[in-house]
């Protein structure tokens, strides 16, 4: 279905519909005018009668927002506990990763060589950047990570582990193995029956006490893998619906020709699998950058945990709204661009298919 636009608003399938009688034309008034008025008062607070700097809390007023508090507390909004002095480096992780996710995003950069390339730059920038210690900089250990660049790193790493693991795991189930096809069966199943936050938990508090102390690993990368395991096994099902979509005819076509069975799969089959799963798998991202606030509760310092210390204190403390309405345009931007992206793939691959 085509978005809406004003220009081709239908107005008298509205008019029709609004004012058809005058019982319905006056609910419309008045549900208009109750509308305007909520914007108005909405206006009023965020941005007419709003402070935007002020040298204290003192100064801010009770009839509007008081923005003073993005502009002292930032920091620790978008950067989290990592060290004040060592801000720019976090800047530039961030900005790397950013940079990854769009390059990757043009189709000139659709090759795997090129996207291995650019993403093995991107993560290698921002590790060296974030810990330091391999450029001569002052060493930041993970447990100080944070902020905005923690959710970036931490949903960009889920998205390239788990997408791999997805697809094998969905090309397992469809194995004509039964040893095979039963364990990707078990361990889709057994991860998908299970919260995320047990997963999460069992990887960075659970797994610890199991193993031996050199075996245990950083608990960031754990719980990276944890999280990818389980974006992938819903991942799998969403790639295995794709594989359901196209027709066995193909493959037997393939074989006619007298291409391997990984020729078939990848220039035949996965280009329309994945054209089938795209508007699933837009939204298991999507899903997966709104969850990453989860970690906050495993010891994470990620945006919304820096956002809940940054009104923290009894000076900020009556301005929470302030900081988790910044917050949520945070998370507004990342995520609406990320539909409009989908939304772009799937013009592109109708444009395609004609």
């Amino acid at each position: 279905m085509a978005s809406m636009t004003f220009a081709n608003f239908d107005w008298g399938r509205f008019k029709r519909r609004s004012f058809a009688t005058p019982l319905d034309s006056g609910i419309t008034v008045v549900v208009y005018l109750v509308l305007v008025w909520l914007l108005w008062q909405a206006l009023s607070w965020a941005l007419f009668n709003a402070v935007w700097t002020a040298d204290g809390v003192d100064q801010c007023g009770k009839d509007g927002a008081c923005w003073s508090v993005i502009h002292a507390r930032h920091r620790l909004i978008l950067f989290g506990l990592y060290p004040y002095e060592e801000h720019w480096r976090s800047t530039l992780a961030c900005l790397a990763i950013i940079a990854t996710v769009v390059i990757s995003c043009f189709p000139q950069t659709w090759q795997p060589k090129r996207l291995a390339v650019i993403w093995i730059v991107g993560f290698a920038t921002y590790y060296l950047l974030m810990e330091g210690s391999l450029l001569g900089l002052t060493q930041v250990t993970t447990d100080q990570w944070g902020g905005l660049a923690l959710t970036l790193f931490l949903f960009s790493s889920v998205v390239l582990i788990g997408m791999p693991m997805g697809l094998g795991l969905a090309l397992m189930r469809r194995s004509e193995m039964p040893v095979v096809r039963g364990f990707a069966s078990l361990v889709i199943d057994l991860i998908r029956s299970l919260p995320l936050l047990t997963t999460l938990f069992t990887a960075a508090v659970v797994i610890p006490i199991l193993l031996p102390t050199w075996l245990e690993g950083d608990k960031i990368w754990r719980v990276i893998l944890a999280f990818g395991l389980f974006f992938a096994c819903y991942q799998a099902e969403v790639l295995r619906g794709g594989f359901q979509a196209i027709p066995k005819g193909q493959f037997e076509a393939g074989k006619a020709l007298g291409l391997t069975y990984w020729q078939i799969l990848g220039r035949i089959v996965l280009p329309q699998v994945f054209r089938h799963a795209l508007p699933s798998t837009v939204n298991n991202v999507v899903v997966t950058f709104k969850e990453t606030a989860i970690v906050i509760i495993i010891g994470f310092f990620d945006v919304l945990a820096s956002a809940n210390a940054a009104f923290g204190t009894a000076e900020w403390a009556p301005y929470y709204i302030e900081v988790l309405a910044f917050v949520s345009l945070i998370y507004w931007v990342f995520l609406f661009s990320l539909g409009q992206y989908g939304e772009y793939l799937k013009k592109r691959m109708k444009v395609a298919q004609r």
